[in-house]
């Protein structure tokens, strides 16, 4: 085995003011920046393979937007397009990059950003220098809740939509994942060069509605550097998160002396048992000669179908020919919710699009640690399924990976119902995208394994 070479950096890929902000089913222009979003890339090489993975602060990137920045960089690289792994961070407060729920995407801002992820990849490859790889991992239990909850009437709803300390409630419908898997790599010199974290946390956010922020994930960057003493390029990767978030109902609402408040505690909690996991390493801990490896298992993702009658119902509310019911409750599979006419443009948009397509599943190895990018919003059993059987020791699951596949929920919650299930563009997984997506994984990261 040869000896490793490291490099990481950061590209700037703040939009302008003015840009339409991703996040919410209704469109805002951003008045403000709060703090810069980034593309950051680390890469990994040996005399054998380089290896690349690209953390953007975007809600999402398309497979388009995805595979012209990987065949940008890989010019500029030599970086095969198949060894580099991009994914975002889902943060709710930057410009939109895709077309759904009523917000157009910022075609200004697209135009350029697969250029900057391309760059980012080129920056960390221009800093290589001989380095050594230590995984630790910690727990944070504290700041992640599943947000669906079975309520006394039978129903399953989101926390969101429940508020805080609802008698009503019953208990949450699904798990968390708790653990967060950490990669540090160091130079010779015994300084860090970069640190990936990995922990299933949907967005924090805070009352900055029309501010560009990379939420916790940039808070993070900034707090772990500042525990370290050092400067170099921190990054929260997130895990299998569609139906986990940062809201404990059981509890009151938390006060929120400034609009960061509540990002800023979130990502200082996570950079403390980061920071804990990493400093519990040893030297001996580390290697220089880790084995190095990529497979991308292709997984055929099928959309739902909605019925003759939503369908019917959903032509009838776009041409206006009946009118939206105001008592209809929230998200409501067939009275399309308290957005009615936007989920029923939405249910109209999903027809438009292939009952089939392919999307790629990719497992990267660095050592004894296994990587896994998926491409949707997938629930955090996803992630519990594939850590359970990984054939690594420790193992993360890294989602809006290499493609955008909206919410992925299990079998079981579609026929639950809540948000995350009801038709449109950003939610149309078919039942059996659970098992397809966790069987992908898996292959992909036995191949790795064998390398």
């Amino acid at each position: 085995m040869s000896k490793l070479r490291a490099g990481a950096a950061r590209m700037c890929i703040t939009p302008s003011i003015g840009c339409h902000i991703a996040g919410y089913m209704e469109d805002r222009i951003a008045t403000d920046i709060l703090d810069d979003l980034y593309a950051k890339a680390l890469v990994l090489e040996n005399d054998r393979t380089s290896l690349a993975i690209v953390i953007c602060d975007l809600i999402a990137l398309e497979r388009s937007d995805i595979d012209l920045a990987k065949q940008r960089a890989q010019e500029r690289t030599g970086i095969p397009s198949e060894n580099i792994l991009i994914a975002a961070t889902h943060t709710h407060y930057g410009p939109n990059t895709t077309n759904l729920l009523g917000v157009a995407r910022d075609e200004r801002y697209m135009d350029e950003v697969a250029e900057r992820i391309a760059g980012a990849v080129k920056l960390a490859q221009n800093r290589l220098v001989p380095a050594e790889v230590g995984v630790a991992s910690g727990w944070c239990p504290g700041e992640t809740f599943n947000r669906r909850w079975w309520m006394k009437d039978g129903t399953v709803r989101d926390n969101f939509a429940i508020g805080y300390e609802n008698p009503d409630r019953v208990r949450p419908a699904g798990p968390t994942d708790p653990e967060i898997v950490v990669l540090v790599v160091r130079d010779k010199q015994r300084r860090p060069i970069c640190l990936l974290a990995n922990y299933s946390l949907h967005y924090v956010g805070g009352p900055y509605d029309l501010a560009i922020s990379a939420d916790y994930f940039g808070h993070f960057d900034r707090a772990i550097q500042s525990l370290a003493g050092y400067r170099f390029v921190g990054i929260m990767a997130n895990g299998c998160c569609g139906d986990v978030n940062n809201i404990d109902i059981s509890r009151p609402r938390p006060e929120m002396p400034y609009p960061t408040y509540q990002a800023e505690r979130v990502a200082n909690v996570l950079a403390a048992a980061v920071y804990g996991a990493w400093q519990g390493l040893r030297d001996f801990d580390y290697c220089d000669e880790p084995a190095l490896a990529a497979a991308t298992e292709t997984v055929m993702f099928r959309r739902r179908e909605p019925s003759e009658q939503q369908v019917q119902l959903a032509r009838a509310m776009v041409e206006g020919r009946i009118k939206p019911d105001p008592t209809a409750p929230r998200f409501a599979p067939l009275e399309f919710a308290k957005y009615d006419l936007l989920y029923a443009r939405e249910l109209l948009a999903v027809l438009e699009e292939p009952v089939e397509r392919p999307t790629p599943v990719m497992a990267l190895r660095v050592g004894e640690l296994g990587i896994v990018g998926l491409g949707g919003e997938m629930f955090v059993q996803y992630g519990l399924q594939i850590k359970e059987q990984s054939p690594f020791k420790k193992t993360m699951v890294i989602e809006l990976a290499n493609d955008y596949l909206g919410y992925c929920p299990t079998d079981q919650a579609l026929q639950e119902g809540s948000y995350e299930t009801v038709l449109a563009r950003s939610a149309k997984a078919a039942p059996g995208t659970e098992g397809a997506m966790v069987l992908g994984a898996l292959t992909a990261l036995r191949r790795v394994a064998a390398c």
